[in-house]
């Protein structure tokens, strides 16, 4: 199986498993991808999830293999474009050339980068809410060398990201981003000794999936909603998606904290 999923409780390890082509992505794959991002979201017993490659790298981006196959143009339409195109009015989008890239869940996920997440891997990770690297990970959209566009939400999520002209100078040089620079740049958040991306991501996921998750996922959506609003829209976005959670899980909690929970900051003793 090139895709398979492990969960420990509410923490889903989403693994990647074709490290023959260094995790490059096939429709199957990419297919199966989709699949278990889709089962991920939809469990309620599935809070955080986590993204990993096997082998060694994150993801070399589109199987070039398979895509060399389709230089007969009727083919590529059959196969590509109409397939994957996004349909009109409110339907919901296929899933992208790698997978899940289109998909707006509304549980985090946290991408384990270990070896090369280039060209479609790199706007795989980029879709990820959160991204630790291995201290030898590296970005690039090395598909510029062959005439291969991103597809898969490149040119959206980095420019918010690291900004535009930055953006700009790496989407257009198709350079190496190594490990050190994405950290300075926004590009990831946390760096680790190679081999231990996805146990760090492990653990931030535990942490993350032990608090009340609608106040977590409010407070994820309300950041996405808000880019590019007005102060004022995006103040009222804010109130009105954490007056839901506030309803659900915030007096519950002031509560514990008045008979004696969580004082001094204290983030161990809050059940």
């Amino acid at each position: 199986m090139a895709v398979r999923i492990e969960k420990a409780g509410p923490v889903w390890t989403v693994v990647h498993a074709r490290s023959e082509a260094r995790n490059a992505m096939d429709p199957d794959s990419a297919a199966a991808l989709h699949a278990a991002m889709l089962a991920f979201e939809h469990d309620p017993s599935a809070h955080v999830a986590v993204l990993w490659g096997e082998g060694g790298a994150f993801c070399a981006g589109w199987d070039l293999k398979y895509a060399a196959t389709l230089t007969d143009r009727a083919r590529f339409q059959n196969e590509i474009a109409e397939g994957l195109a996004f349909p009109t009015g409110a339907n919901p989008a296929p899933r992208g050339p790698l997978g899940p890239t289109r998909l707006e869940l509304s549980k985090p996920v946290i991408a384990a980068v270990e070896g090369p997440a280039v060209a479609g891997g790199m706007e795989l990770a980029l879709w990820a809410d959160i991204r630790i690297l291995g201290q030898s990970a590296y970005f690039g959209v090395y598909c510029r060398r062959w005439g291969i566009p991103l597809l898969d939400g490149g040119t959206v999520r980095l420019p918010r990201l690291v900004g535009l002209g930055r953006a700009q100078e790496i989407i257009l040089t198709g350079r190496k981003v190594p490990a050190e620079e994405a950290l300075r740049i926004g590009l990831c958040e946390k760096i680790v000794a190679d081999g231990q991306t996805r146990t760090a991501a492990q653990s931030m996921a535990e942490e993350i999936a032990r608090f009340p998750q609608a106040a977590v996922r409010a407070d994820r959506r309300s950041a996405y909603e808000n880019h590019g609003l007005s102060v004022r829209d995006a103040l009222r976005r804010e109130w009105a998606n954490g007056l839901e959670a506030h309803a659900r899980e915030g007096a519950a909690g002031a509560g514990r904290f008045a008979a004696g929970k969580g004082r001094h900051g204290d983030f161990t003793d809050i059940a």
